[in-house]
């Protein structure tokens, strides 16, 4: 039997679980491109059912986690690419309803039906067996995934940490100067430079965007600041 039309074996084989309404379960199964009931209102009740689930998890893990921290930490486990992983890892995308472009297509295989389509599955357990179901599957596919997440503030941006280390001992926060821009529009490089007065410092950085540069170009002030290397070295 087509399991993306009776998903009950597949749900049990892979989640655990014995639906009570099989017909939730072939909505979160079905993208927009097939016919019928498809999956995006359950992939939006899914996505707070998530949310609230992790912001939990993280809540009791992570005690001493500012707002800021559990809000990166979050982000480590429930956008789309992990989202994506995990349902590759349930072979999510061989229990999918496609459209027929989006099979041509390669529509199993993309990060953004996988994740959706797992958040529509985190939907449609909720409506049926509450949030004990949910955060019971949820905690299965996410928690080593939780349980293996860094430090807080490994997460932090290199300009946050940078900013930080300076505010911390009074100083002076860092410059940033556009150096140059090469490229055509659609594919420019953004050469910057990061100055810190106060320590003597200063290091470039490239990217494809002004935000990427200063990033790079602050990870190197850390790096300069971490080794007491010369600022002007290799």
């Amino acid at each position: 039997m087509d399991k993306a039309h009776s998903p009950r074996a597949w749900l049990h084989g892979r989640l655990g679980y014995a639906p009570r309404e099989e017909a939730l379960f072939r909505a979160a199964l079905t993208h927009r491109s097939a016919p019928g009931p498809n999956n995006e209102r359950l992939e939006f009740l899914g996505d707070a059912v998530l949310n609230l689930v992790v912001a939990r998890q993280l809540f009791a893990a992570f005690p001493h986690a500012s707002e800021g921290d559990l809000s990166r930490l979050r982000a480590c486990v429930v956008s789309a690419e992990p989202l994506a992983q995990v349902a590759a890892s349930l072979e999510l995308g061989e229990a999918l309803r496609l459209g027929t472009g989006e099979l041509k297509s390669g529509g199993v295989r993309r990060e953004s039906i996988l994740a959706d389509a797992l958040e529509a599955l985190f939907g449609a357990l909720f409506l049926d067996g509450g949030l004990e179901a949910a955060e019971a599957v949820i905690g299965r596919l996410l928690g080593p995934r939780i349980a293996a997440l860094p430090a807080p503030e490994a997460l932090k941006d290199p300009k946050t940490r940078l900013q930080e280390y300076l505010q911390s001992r009074g100083l002076a926060l860092p410059a940033y100067t556009v150096d140059g821009i090469e490229g055509e529009p659609h594919a420019q490089t953004f050469t910057v430079c990061c100055r810190v007065p106060a320590l003597g410092l200063d290091a470039p950085g490239s990217g494809s965007s002004r935000r990427r540069a200063e990033q790079e170009a602050a990870e190197r002030i850390l790096a300069l600041i971490g080794s007491g290397g010369d600022p002007h070295g290799s």
